[in-house]
């Protein structure tokens, strides 16, 4: 039987040092907000110098003498293992700056941000300076696509074949690739990722943001994140401002492939993917009661009534978690309504978190057939989606990451309430960092946070947090004694 020695330690360990030397680079991108805004402020650089260092040395030192070949035990490892890591040294700027002394408090932070969750621990958020706030932002951008997406594009640099780390971190229903070549597919990915960012930081611009604001938002929208640099958050900024980012929260939320076909003209393939349409007609539906009862029971201006509608229900769905209003003063059925979005999450191949419509609709497919079958027992009835026969296996999976979120979710609910939360503060804690959208209710809801969560439910939060971004069992199955035996 093999054991954990019988791992590829070695690769590991460079890959994980070249991530690193990655992030310590990111890292020094906000050096030029610190400087405009703050002076000497030598945070971001020191933590930069730090991490990338340490990156360079665990890659160097293992570049000749790592076996080139890695199976899938080493992708779990390396991606499970990789958010962890970068998130441990991604509190340095944080701590070193003074502006999140607290470890815990800078790990949660930093951990939200990775897994764009957006769930924060900060009271006054325009306190803090330009640069962390950049660097808190840009941890959305990393984590949005996926740090081992990027890296999966170069390590052909390293010698290194990149297929058992994207099917790691992309670990849904169904993964599209755009090109034979796994770094070709991520190159495209990526690139599609960037011009998203290029395009919607010049409409914001336009629309009066600085280019720090802008960039910070963007970088949240985009990686379906939800960091502010604002304590309002989006209700802050004009009309205009937040139609362009309830646009593009949606474009984050759809599957990347689909973005792909849609600038290549194949607008007939796109329409055609049924999870599309779900999609699509979920949010205006949901959109619409949502407004109608803003406008006639609240008595809210219509137009108003309709963006902060649209605005919540894109936001929820995709798990962006920006907000506009409280919906907890809303009517009650509305944020009953926006609790049940928590659990939709947004298409598969995207940037959005939770369960993703591709998998409820499977469900609801399998569901409908399963009555037929009963009239029809001799009969063969798969499921289909987009005109394509669903394999029994796939419906399986989907149907055991349900069950195991929903178990997981009532867990995590159970949790927070043994540590001191009430219900609707539990209720809305697990739902919030496992879909990785934020805010959730109660005191953690749109105009509350995470900074009263006692010590070890901010480390139990954390961990949700990572268990949603990478699906579940990327992570529980590190914690099965079966993968370290074969």
């Amino acid at each position: 039987m093999r054991s954990w020695s019988d791992l590829n330690i070695k690769a590991i360990i460079q890959i994980i040092g070249f991530l690193l030397l990655i992030e310590g680079l990111f890292m020094l991108t906000g050096m030029p907000f610190s400087l405009y805004y703050c002076g000497k402020c030598y945070a971001l650089l020191i933590s930069g110098l730090i991490t990338g260092s340490i990156g360079a040395i665990l890659w160097l030192s293992m570049r000749k003498r790592a076996d080139k070949t890695i199976g899938k035990r080493e992708g779990y490892i390396i991606v499970t293992f990789t958010w962890i890591i970068i998130s441990l040294f991604g509190t340095l700027p944080f701590i070193i700056s003074g502006a999140i002394p607290n470890f815990t408090d800078a790990f949660f932070e930093t951990i939200s941000g990775f897994t764009t969750t957006g769930a924060t621990i900060l009271i006054d958020i325009e306190s803090v300076p330009k640069g962390i706030l950049f660097w808190r932002s840009m941890t959305h951008w990393i984590g949005g696509m996926g740090i081992i997406v990027l890296s999966v594009a170069i390590l052909p640099i390293l010698g290194i074949g990149g297929m058992q780390l994207y099917a790691a971190e992309m670990p849904g229903p169904t993964k599209d690739k755009l090109h034979p070549r796994i770094t070709q597919t991520a190159k495209r990915l990526w690139g599609i990722y960037v011009l998203f960012t290029i395009v919607e930081t010049v409409l914001l611009l336009s629309g009066g943001m600085s280019l720090f604001d802008a960039l910070c938002h963007t970088f949240g929208t985009v990686a379906t994140g939800g960091f502010s640099t604002q304590n309002s958050s989006i209700a802050e900024f004009s009309p205009y401002i937040q139609y362009v980012i309830i646009v593009f929260m949606f474009l984050a939320g759809t599957n990347f492939t689909l973005h792909y076909f849609l600038l290549h003209g194949q607008f007939k393939k796109v329409w055609k993917n049924e999870e599309y349409r779900y999609y699509i007609y979920l949010i205006l539906i949901t959109g619409a009661i949502i407004t109608g009862i803003l406008t006639f029971l609240d008595n809210d201006p219509f137009e108003k009534a309709f963006r902060d509608a649209l605005f919540q229900v894109v936001s929820i769905i995709t798990t962006t978690g920006y907000i506009t209003d409280d919906y907890l003063l809303w009517p009650n059925m509305l944020w009953i309504i926006i609790l049940l979005l928590m659990f939709v999450g947004g298409m598969a191949g995207s940037t959005g978190g939770g369960i993703k419509v591709v998998r409820q609709l499977l469900l609801f497919k399998n569901s409908s057939l399963e009555l037929k079958r009963l009239i029809h027992p001799q009969a063969i009835i798969p499921v289909r989606l987009s005109g394509k026969a669903v394999s029994q296996d796939i419906i399986f999976k989907v149907m055991a990451f349900f069950l195991l979120y929903i178990i997981i979710f009532a867990f995590g609910t159970l949790v927070m309430s043994f540590m001191g939360l009430d219900f609707e503060s539990a209720l809305g804690s697990a739902a919030a960092t496992l879909g990785n959208i934020g805010p959730g209710i109660g005191m953690v809801g749109p105009v509350g946070n995470y900074a009263e969560i006692p010590v070890a439910g901010k480390w139990f939060l954390s961990f949700l947090m990572l268990l949603g971004r990478l699906e579940l069992f990327t992570v529980l199955i590190l914690m099965t004694a079966a993968f370290w035996k074969k």
